[in-house]
């Protein structure tokens, strides 16, 4: 039997409530003093469903860095769909392996002290998938663990990235020396040549297409540019997947090719060669994911700070707010001022670390003690601001669950 918090969360999970609009979370928060995090569980569960039909049947294995809290995490698990956990450190999925079965590690390792926990415990090994992108990775696991013990799960990352003109023009991210069909086989032949590894996986995050909104705000031409390499790169990716998929498959089984990101499900779960999809983000929908034609997930995280000022007309300050997601430096990472609706940065100052300046039409409605809600512009990093999320259903808080940093940890 779970813990009364797993269980009062099932329960709200489980339900059947619709996402609530500001007021309505407002008034459920009114005896909350900010900064406080709140997840609208209508919303969580509506775009869990949206994902899941995107999907066309094939499993969402759950990215953990997405949501960074446990309970959250384990419940997730339990709705139709979603079947797998993809974590970020191996630390983090050695802790969430103590109660779930699959998880892959979606980058490469090089923790000696997580890595020998790991190569010593006959369970986590079976539980545990490490991920691997050259030699050299093969060949510092193989110091660290020796080569006694348990047999430890690989998994390859297939680069994802469009290269033409020879690779003088790169567009994605440089994730993975792994590029080629060719390149994939001999990376695999040397995890077989390796009695201590099992070749179990791979694994290629589209991020140029999965993570990058094809309705930004901006000049039509941007728009238009950004669609036509996403078209160009999703055929070249489905050609050069399956062909990587069936060079390694010509010399071991695998358990499972895995692809996407919450930005690109539809068009990666067409891909015969992919059996699951990675994703998490959707979940929350934050800032960033607000920008796709194909899909529109609904808000369901949201931070709260308090107005502590009020330095002229049409200008408020509420307490801190730089909360800024990480990537490269831009106003789009910044967190976005959702309620009361006009609100908007002073331009010079941004988001601050211990205060935050804001304009706008709603300004001078606001009072002194007043709220302003925003919508964080990644997803999981919201919970390495705070150390529980109130969770809100049918009008009211019907649980509050410690984030990673509330269970006392900071895997990054």
């Amino acid at each position: 039997m779970g813990s009364p918090t797993q269980t009062a969360t099932k329960r709200a999970l489980d339900g059947t409530t619709a996402p609530a609009g500001f007021a309505a979370l407002d008034e459920a928060t009114a005896e909350l003093q900010p900064p406080f995090a709140v997840v609208d569980l209508g919303a969580l569960r509506a775009n869990a469903a949206q994902m899941t039909r995107r999907c066309g049947g094939k499993p969402i294995r759950l990215a953990s860095k997405s949501l960074r809290c446990r309970p959250l995490i384990d419940h997730v698990l339990r709705l139709p769909g979603f079947a797998g956990i993809l974590a970020f450190t191996l630390p983090e999925a050695l802790w969430l392996a103590e109660t779930h079965e699959d998880v892959l590690v979606g980058y490469p390792s090089v923790d000696p002290v997580a890595l020998r926990r790991l190569a010593g415990d006959d369970e986590l090994a079976a539980r545990v998938t490490l991920m691997v992108d050259s030699v050299a990775h093969l060949d510092l696991l193989a110091a660290v663990v020796g080569p006694d013990g348990p047999p430890l799960r690989v998994c390859l990352d297939l680069d994802a990235s469009l290269r033409v003109l020879g690779g003088r023009i790169h567009l994605g991210m440089r994730r993975s020396p792994v590029h080629s069909a060719d390149e994939a086989r001999d990376l695999a032949r040397a995890v077989l040549a390796r009695p201590r590894f099992r070749l179990v996986g791979i694994m290629s995050y589209e991020g140029q297409i999965a993570g990058v909104g094809d309705d930004r705000p901006g000049p039509a031409l941007a728009r238009t540019a950004v669609r036509l390499m996403q078209r160009i790169s999703a055929r070249e990716l489905r050609e050069r997947r399956a062909a990587a998929v069936r060079a390694v498959r010509a010399l071991t089984p695998l358990e499972f090719v895995n692809g996407g990101g919450t930005g690109s499900l539809e068009g990666t779960s067409g891909e015969p060669a992919v059996t699951e999809l990675g994703a998490g983000s959707g979940l929350y929908a934050p800032g960033l994911f607000h920008h796709y034609r194909g899909f529109r997930p609904l808000p369901a995280a949201h931070f709260v700070l308090s107005v502590v000022r009020r330095p002229a007309p049409g200008h408020v300050t509420v307490l801190g707010g730089g909360w800024v997601a990480s990537g490269a430096p831009g106003t789009d990472r910044l967190p976005t001022p959702v309620w009361p609706a006009g609100l908007r940065y002073v331009p010079r100052e941004g988001a601050g670390e211990v205060q935050t300046p804001l304009t706008g039409e709603a300004a001078d409605r606001l009072r002194l003690g007043d709220r302003v809600w925003f919508r964080h512009a990644k997803a999981g990093e919201l919970c390495e601001r705070v150390d529980r999320l109130h969770l809100v259903d049918g009008g009211r808080i019907v649980d509050v669950v410690p984030t990673y940093r509330g269970e006392g940890h900071a895997f990054l």
